[in-house]
């Protein structure tokens, strides 16, 4: 049987992280979709700890 070892060659293009999209970039740096995001995370923190008093 042979065995098939994925080696990952140091400082190859596989090495690095994905370069993100323009859609990624955009949404990352446009404000009303980072309030709103907090404030959905702020809501889901909210019922964890009321969840958690009762």
């Amino acid at each position: 049987m042979e065995e098939h070892i994925n080696k990952t060659i140091a400082y190859s293009q596989e090495s690095y992280p994905p370069v993100p999209t323009r859609a990624t970039r955009f949404w990352r740096a446009f404000i009303p979709w980072q309030m709103y995001r907090w404030v959905v995370l702020n809501i889901k923190i909210l019922r964890i700890v009321a969840g958690g008093h009762s």
